[in-house]
């Protein structure tokens, strides 16, 4: 059996790592010039569920170092004043650890054959049953599956249910990353807390590795590189609605929004990293139906993305990566496959999409009061 995976992120990244050490052989094509083209954000909250299937698409011999490159989600989830004065509580957090995404990117790219500059402009189906992904600068890729794994915007989405579409939550937010110096220790009371000003909230969350990435890969498993990145803060101010940053850098605009706010927050986002800041939409996709069943489906984001505030976006695509593996190495056939993969995904999917929609207003209103 071969696959194409369409999109390199961490959901078709964990499928080809699954399919390659089930012995199917699997192809990633990203319409990215190279792997590190864009942004590609910061920490991940990994529920048991991710996690797991995360487990069970990588290799055993890479389970230390996974181990080793992950951090622990703690903290009070507290609401907090521009003060860091407790005025409110958000609801308790769930048994979860912390992950950056770069390196978990990293780590599933070992190994595995993938084509950049690869933008899909369509497929085929074949007389063979067998299916033909058509590029915008390269020569065709037959298949005996192609799996849409490319995102929001996801072109095979586009052709297999065009009906489908992202919707535009008017919600924009400020992400930054800013490096975990002694001098930011005071603020981990708020870390996994809102601090609610007047009318942007902020949002704080310590990346503090079990062993530094770098260091844990040439440690545990040499074949491996990952980035030479060290602890961190990731901070995000959710803006008004519709909110933009007219012609101020990321960091202007958070600042501009902080007058009076205590000197340690304003402090942090004073140093954080420029290069990696920048203003992002929440666009949702809800599976509202079923298409025709056939040698194409959909993973991750292109077919339920999820507001970042549910927490569990990529959770869910892992756990799509995951069964879809064991879907394509149990079933009698592959149609029988991708049957029992959709049938699952889709409710699953849909529940996750709207458990993050209830989880929003709690990040966009002001202050909560107890």
């Amino acid at each position: 059996m071969r696959v194409s995976v369409i999109g390199a992120g961490l959901g078709g990244l964990c499928l080809a790592q699954g399919l390659r050490g089930a012995g199917i052989e699997a192809q990633v094509f990203e319409r990215d010039p190279a792997i590190t083209a864009r942004f590609q954000g910061y920490r991940l909250v990994l529920n048991p569920v991710g996690f797991d299937a995360l487990r069970g698409c990588v290799p055993r011999r890479w389970y230390p170092l996974l181990d080793a490159v992950v951090g622990d989600a703690y903290g009070e989830r507290l609401i907090l004043d521009p003060q860091l004065n407790q005025i409110g509580e958000l609801e308790p957090g769930r048994n979860a650890i912390v992950v950056d995404r770069d390196v978990l990117r990293h780590l599933l790219l070992t190994g595995l054959t993938v084509h950049t500059g690869a933008a899909l402009t369509g497929y085929d189906l074949l007389a063979d049953g067998r299916v033909e992904a058509r590029f915008a600068d390269r020569d065709p890729a037959t298949a005996d599956l192609l799996v849409g794994a490319d995102g929001v915007n996801s072109a095979v989405r586009s052709v297999l249910s065009p009906q489908i579409t992202p919707t535009d939550t008017g919600v924009r937010f400020v992400i930054g990353r800013t490096p975990l110096t002694e001098q930011f220790t005071s603020l981990s009371r708020a870390f996994g807390s809102k601090i609610a000003g007047d009318g942007v909230n902020l949002l704080l969350g310590a990346m503090r590795f079990r062993t530094p990435p770098k260091e844990a890969a040439e440690a545990l498993a040499p074949e491996v590189t990952l980035p030479d990145i060290h602890d961190y803060v990731r901070w995000a101010m959710i803006l008004p609605p519709n909110g933009s940053l007219g012609t101020e850098t990321p960091q202007e605009a958070v600042l501009s929004r902080m007058p009076g706010w205590h000197p340690d927050l304003r402090a942090l986002i004073e140093q954080s990293d420029p290069d990696n800041s920048t203003l992002l939409s929440i666009r949702v996709v809800e599976p509202a139906h079923r298409w025709t069943p056939g040698p194409v489906t959909l993973l991750g984001d292109a077919i339920h993305a999820t507001s970042p505030t549910g927490g569990n976006g990529a959770n869910t695509a892992l756990r799509d990566a995951d069964l879809l593996r064991r879907t394509l190495t149990q079933a009698p056939t592959l149609l029988d496959a991708v049957d029992n993969y959709e049938r699952h995904m889709l409710d699953y999917g849909a529940e996750a999409v709207r458990f993050s929609l209830a989880a929003l207003p709690a990040y966009t209103t002001q202050r909560n009061q107890p």
